[in-house]
């Protein structure tokens, strides 16, 4: 892996985007540390260690600790992301901006600019509510009107910019650049995950009690989650890479004295092809009531109708994994009925002279492309619905057995969701390295 990279930063061209893109980075990460005015944001970190079961945990995560610490990018990447869904989803529901996504660069470019647009109005609004947020917990040290709006307009900036950063990286990087952010952002948090269980060994080890065993279980307790990571690595890493060809035979035809066509090639569809998209929705959805109970009251009473909704959605709650396990499958389908028609793939390969064998042009191969996928988006859906509700059953089982709980097993509720983005953009950011030294004629990471 040196060798392949030093391979890459002999070739100049990809060596200015390698460096631009790292640039980038460390400009975004000082970003994230940049603290807004008017808000306590040592306060802010404290009080939001209770809140990691919540919807507001996981954006933590996504923006690289950002959140919990009231900083410029603390809203992160997800008002673009959002945006970028949206008028996905829009441009599926109207058909003017259909046609609009179907004229060629310039409609595209129009469809880019609105998503702008929304990103900078969605900015606002959850800038807003983060405002509102902070002062529900007394962080804000300065209620008047003039401070609420420099702050909702820190907020709204920083995501703006957030937005144009990741264009850049499109543009003079190495692409990817809304992917690579997230990325930034949760292997951000690993070191402090490290230096996080070192002090917990070091205190244990010169705590009172029986200091050899406290650290023996920690050590134990750290190698079982590193295997269990790597093999989840592992698992992501296959389910990703793998795929479903179907195979396609063109018939010959006469152009002039020359013949066309007559090759066999393949039609691949991706198992996964969905992404972590799915259980990123699944998970905002099923956080919203105890995130709106968070917001009402931070801790409930026991005996309360709050506390037991609160206790109903909490991520180590049966009724909450079953929720995410069967939202992630609904949103599979979802997913790919908006992103893959398989009307126009048929159509496509009949004015083409391509045709599946045995299976007739048109319809029939509509319904056979169509019966293929269903299989396969369920396979794509169990997959991200089994490593999102594993780590959650983990933490469950942990919370209700006492030694599993006082070894500190149940805080993985957000983090598989956050590995398979980690696993996705690496191998996305490798296949593009990859193609942009094959292009130049290094073999690099082929082999």
């Amino acid at each position: 892996m040196i060798e392949t990279f030093k391979n890459a930063f002999k070739i100049p061209e990809l060596r200015a985007k390698l460096i631009f893109t790292f640039i980038i980075i460390i400009l975004y990460r000082i970003g994230s540390a940049i603290p807004v005015p008017y808000i306590n944001s040592s306060q802010m970190a404290e009080l939001f260690a209770t809140q990691g079961d919540t919807i507001f945990g996981y954006l933590n995560i996504l923006s690289g600790n950002a959140f919990s610490q009231a900083t410029l990018f603390a809203l992160g990447i997800q008002p673009y992301i959002t945006a970028s869904i949206i008028m996905q989803l829009l441009t599926v529901a109207i058909p003017a901006l259909e046609r609009m996504q179907k004229s060629g660069d310039d409609g595209r470019k129009k469809i880019t600019q609105i998503t702008r647009y929304v990103t900078v109005v969605l900015g606002l609004i959850t800038g807003y509510g983060y405002y509102i947020y902070c002062r529900s917990l007394m962080l804000v040290t300065n209620t008047s009107f003039f401070v609420g709006i420099v702050i909702v307009a820190c907020y709204s900036a920083g995501s703006a910019l957030i937005m144009w950063l990741g264009e850049k990286i499109n543009e003079d990087g190495i692409g990817n650049g809304i992917s690579i952010i997230l990325f930034t952002n949760i292997i951000s948090m690993l070191p402090n995950t490290v230096m996080a269980t070192v002090n917990t060994i070091i205190q244990r080890a010169t705590g009172s009690g029986n200091p050899a065993a406290d650290v023996i279980l920690e050590v134990v307790k750290s190698a079982v989650i590193l295997a269990f990571a790597l093999g989840m690595v592992a698992f992501v890493v296959f389910m990703s890479n793998a795929e479903r060809r179907l195979q396609v035979q063109y018939s010959k035809r006469v152009v002039g004295r020359k013949m066309y066509g007559g090759q066999s090639t393949h039609l691949p569809i991706k198992v996964n092809m969905s992404g972590v998209t799915p259980i990123i929705f699944a998970s905002s959805i099923v956080s919203v009531p105890i995130t709106i109970i968070s917001f009402m009251q931070n801790d409930p009473a026991p005996g309360t109708t709050l506390r037991f909704v609160y206790d109903l959605f909490r991520p180590t709650s049966i009724l909450y994994i079953v929720l995410t396990f069967a939202l992630i499958i609904a949103f599979s389908y979802f997913y790919i009925s908006i992103s893959f028609n398989p009307i126009e793939v048929a159509n496509n390969l009949k004015k083409n002279g391509g045709f599946i064998p045995g299976i007739r042009p048109g319809k029939p191969t509509t319904d056979y492309i169509t019966k293929i996928l269903n299989k396969i988006v369920l396979i794509g859906g169990l997959f991200l619905a089994f490593i999102a509700v594993l780590p959650l059953t983990v933490s469950a089982i942990a919370s209700a057995v006492p030694i599993l709980q006082s070894a500190g097993l149940g805080g993985l509720a957000f983090g598989v969701s956050s590995l398979l983005i980690v696993v996705g953009v690496a191998l996305e950011t490798t296949r593009e390295i990859e193609a942009q030294m094959s292009m130049r004629h290094y073999k690099g990471f082929l082999e």
